[in-house]
């Protein structure tokens, strides 16, 4: 792929932009909201070992900043959870979205924005609610100022997000969520060589590097993994030809659901966590001692939530009935009952697939973690190795799209 003068300069204007406003979100992070003292805030986490691992668990890190942008995308990818969840349930949206005009994207669009404003408000009460016991000059009038302050930064943020997926390079929500995990990776490593000097050696160290090269791979490979169902039209039944069937096809990738199950997995499984490191049933303990339990329940609800979600994406009755409409048939299989029985266990096999791996790649870091006494490996999770790898494949499709798109404007015009 030659990339002309002009082609650069478009890419580079893109890029750019993205960069930029990636920096002004970066900056509002650290722009501390008035009226919270942030020394009370360090002096008390740094005193209760409670507090501590709440903050560990949310943030990864002891600190926490409270600034302008801290809730960052994080209420939008929460809104866009619940819209996803409520297309399953809710046919009249699923119609709406299925139309695909802008009418209907537009309403879908509104309703998430909405939605994203309820998240904010109720993440921005629960930090307000927490500061009560940090602050000694909290009171209702500073409670409502810090709602109003997170709130709106994290409103801006969406703002933001939304102007580099129209004007930039890739898109907003990916990118912020992406800067977030590459600006932790340096603390991570730090962390996991502190932790575990002692325990390091030459095995555990070539043992890690294999897995997080086996993990990648296998993620790509997930990423980018589909199954071809030879597609033909009834304007070449007349006229078949092999090269036909070839360029034809309908293309069903592995995971249909990408990290959604590993997040409503996430959420039911840290339930426990939560409860244990808030002080409450500490009777709980205990099953700290059982990760294998823990283990299998990742694995067999990873399944689960992937054949459900996978389900709620790909029908295949309204896959055979638009098939039916355009006039196009699988090879061997009759349209309509034959076709949607086929495209079933077509679906139900590579869902299958894909989600054992997905479980696989998820467990194996904690399998690895366990086996070679290594601490803190779980921080370079399949959840964040699965959304660094989708935004760079992500952005290489936008550049490809970009310059092919360009090579037809010149062409033709």
């Amino acid at each position: 792929m030659k990339i002309t003068k002009e082609m650069r300069g478009i890419l580079s204007t893109r890029l750019l932009f993205s960069l930029v406003i990636v920096l002004l979100i970066r900056a509002g992070t650290f722009l501390p909201v008035p009226g919270i003292n942030q020394n009370d805030l360090a002096f008390y986490i740094q005193r209760h070992s409670i507090t501590k691992n709440l903050i560990s668990t949310f943030s990864g890190d002891n600190t926490f900043v409270i600034g302008l942008f801290t809730l960052n995308i994080f209420p939008y990818i929460n809104a866009t959870i619940f819209i996803q969840l409520l297309l399953g349930f809710s046919p009249k949206l699923a119609k709406l979205q299925k139309d695909g005009d802008f009418e209907g994207r537009r309403k879908i669009s509104r309703l998430t924005r909405l939605i994203t404003l309820v998240w904010a408000v109720i993440q921005s009460l629960g930090i307000t609610v927490y500061l009560r016991q940090v602050l000694f000059d909290w009171n209702y009038l500073l409670a409502i100022e810090i709602i109003l302050w997170l709130t709106t930064g994290a409103m801006i943020v969406l703002w933001l997000s939304e102007l580099i997926t129209d004007y930039g390079l890739g898109n907003g929500a990916s990118i912020l969520i992406y800067t977030n995990i590459i600006s932790n990776l340096p603390n991570l490593l730090n962390k996991l060589v502190i932790e575990n000097s002692n325990n390091l050696t030459i095995g555990s160290i070539i043992s890690v590097t294999l897995l997080i090269f086996a993990s990648l791979y296998g993620i790509v490979l997930l990423q980018q993994g589909i199954r071809k169902i030879p597609l033909i039209s009834s304007k070449q039944l007349n006229q078949f030809s092999t090269q036909d069937s070839v360029n034809n096809y309908l293309p069903l990738r592995f995971n249909q659901a990408g990290v959604m199950p590993i997040i409503l997995t996430t959420a039911i499984l840290v339930i426990p966590n939560y409860i244990i490191n808030s002080g409450i049933f500490q009777w709980l303990t205990f099953l700290q001692s059982f990760k294998f339990i823990y283990w299998l329940g990742y694995f067999w609800l990873i399944l689960a939530f992937s054949s459900f979600y996978s389900s709620i994406v790909l029908n295949p009755k309204d896959i055979s009935d638009q098939l039916q409409k355009m006039s196009v048939t699988i090879p061997g299989i009759r349209p309509g009952l034959q076709t949607n029985f086929y495209l079933k266990q077509i679906i139900k096999r590579i869902t299958l697939i894909g989600a054992t791996m997905l479980a696989i790649l998820t467990v194996v870091p904690n399998f690895i973690e366990s086996t070679l006494n290594i601490t803190g490996l779980t921080g370079l999770s399949t959840t964040s190795l699965l959304i660094l790898a989708g935004v760079i494949l992500d952005l290489i499709r936008e550049i490809d799209n970009i310059y092919y798109s360009n090579v037809y404007n010149n062409k033709y015009q």
